[in-house]
């Protein structure tokens, strides 16, 4: 996976900058939880950053035991220290390699992380590994062709970044269906992930997101000012939930 989340400030501000309101990350869990096909499954998440789903998994999928793999130590740690959960073990691993047995797991996660992994293909085929017969991945993920998120209105050279760094749907269901997965469905999904511009103004303050990492200084500084003023704005009518969507992609292994 890409290296840039071993920098520990960016780890520790991913934690305070992507947290979900408890209704949105139960929303997410449900969906997950919903393709399932057995009781107290087992659950691998694949680039578990620092714990967020994870966890929320552990806690509202009942019975379930959770691995959460990922290349980066500092997101490791930052997984230990805000989301600990007896039925959660925090693993250090790539998605082309993953440190688990053969047809360890019912139902496996990638969250905001398949534009990370360098090899798809190789990562498709572990997932045939170590998934059980009936098992399902689910993909969440903005395909290039469908990047929407808020966040390109104030800080608009992020689009045309992202349409570099994100693979098209195409692309994906390719990759993972010529590992030997079957695809399911792709269907869309949103949920609120602030209560107004003004919280979302200060989840983003601490650059959290990796795209960041590609403006400089000033770039980002300009967009966090248009983003400050809309907020402001906001603020004289009627603010109003800003809301994150996602395409979720699910494959099962027969």
């Amino acid at each position: 996976m890409s290296r840039v989340y071993d920098d520990e400030r960016l780890a520790g501000a991913y934690e305070r900058g992507n947290e979900l309101p408890e209704g949105s990350l139960r929303a997410w869990v449900e969906l997950i939880a919903s393709h399932a096909r057995r009781p107290s499954p087992s659950i691998v998440e694949i680039g578990s950053g620092t714990g967020i789903f994870s966890a929320a998994m552990a806690r509202w999928i009942e019975g379930s035991g959770v691995v959460g793999v990922d290349a980066s130590e500092a997101m490791l740690a930052e997984a230990r220290r805000h989301h600990p959960h007896p039925a959660v073990r925090y693993l250090s691993g790539e998605a082309e390699a993953l440190p688990a047995a053969t047809g360890a797991f019912d139902l496996a996660l990638m969250s905001r992380v398949i534009h990370h992994i360098p090899d798809r293909a190789r990562a498709a085929r572990e997932l045939v590994r170590v998934l059980r017969a009936g098992g399902r991945a689910i993909i969440r993920t903005t395909f290039r062709e469908r990047l929407d998120a808020v966040v390109y209105d104030y800080w608009p050279r992020l689009r045309a970044i992202d349409e570099r760094r994100f693979p098209g749907e195409e692309e994906v269901v390719a990759d993972f269906v010529s590992a030997g997965l079957t695809l399911e469905e792709v269907t869309s999904f949103a949920q609120p992930v602030a209560a107004n511009l003004m919280e979302y103004h200060a989840r983003l303050v601490g650059r959290p997101q990796s795209k960041f990492t590609h403006l400089t200084d000033e770039e980002f500084r300009r967009g966090l000012v248009r983003l400050e003023t809309a907020a402001g704005n906001e603020a004289l009518d009627t603010p109003r939930p800003v809301l994150e969507r996602y395409d979720v992609a699910v494959f099962s292994r027969s």
